[in-house]
C-alpha cells in the first residue's frame, strides 16, 4: 500500500529541489517513490502539473513501433506508423498514471499564485533517515495518507527545519 504526502512550497524551483533531493534518496534505497509530481499554481490562476511522465508521448512512441511492426506485415510501414502513433497518443493522453490528475489540480486550486505543491506516491521508505534528509527543506503539509503519528514527525522536521533556517 502507497502513501501520499502533498507539500507546498513558495516556489517551483523549491519543490523541484525537494523532489531531486527525494529521487537521491530513493538512489540511496531509502524510499521507493512510485510518483512525483509538482502542481504550480500561477497568477492567472490555472494550476499547471508537472509530472515525470508524459503519457501522451510515450503512448504515440509505443503505438508509431507497433504500427510499424503492423504496416510492415500489410506493405503499408508508413501508413501503419502513423495510424500506431495517433492512436498511441490518444490512448496516452486519456489514460492517467499515478496520482490522479483531477486530485491534483483540485487541491492544488487552494495554493496562492506562485506557490507550488509537490505530490509524492511514497511505496515504502527508512523513516527516521527520510526524515533527517528533510530537515532543512521548509515547506508545509497540506494533505496526507500518513497515520497522525507519522504526519505529527513529519509536519516536526518540516518546522524545525523552517525554524532553523
Amino acid at each position: 500500500m502507497s502513501d501520499l504526502v502533498v507539500i507546498v512550497y513558495p516556489s517551483e524551483a523549491k519543490a523541484e529541489e525537494m523532489r531531486t533531493k527525494l529521487f537521491d534518496l530513493q538512489k540511496e534505497y531509502l524510499i521507493e517513490i512510485k510518483d512525483a509530481v509538482i502542481a504550480v499554481k500561477h497568477e492567472d490562476g490555472k494550476v499547471k502539473l508537472n509530472q515525470l511522465i508524459n503519457t501522451t508521448a510515450a503512448g504515440a512512441l509505443s503505438g508509431g513501433f507497433w504500427g510499424t511492426l503492423v504496416g510492415m506485415i500489410f506493405l503499408m510501414p508508413l501508413l501503419g506508423a502513423a495510424v500506431g502513433a495517433a492512436s498511441g497518443a490518444l490512448g496516452g493522453a486519456l489514460s492517467d498514471y499515478g496520482i490522479n490528475d483531477d486530485f491534483m489540480k483540485d487541491l492544488s486550486a487552494s495554493l496562492q499564485p506562485g506557490s507550488a505543491a509537490l505530490f509524492v506516491e511514497i511505496k515504502k521508505m527508512t523513516e527516521d533517515k527520510v526524515l533527517d534528509e528533510l530537515k532543512g527543506t521548509g515547506g508545509k503539509v497540506l494533505q496526507t495518507s500518513l497515520s497522525h503519528d507519522d504526519e505529527a514527525k513529519l509536519k516536526d522536521a518540516l518546522a524545525a527545519a523552517a525554524s532553523g533556517a
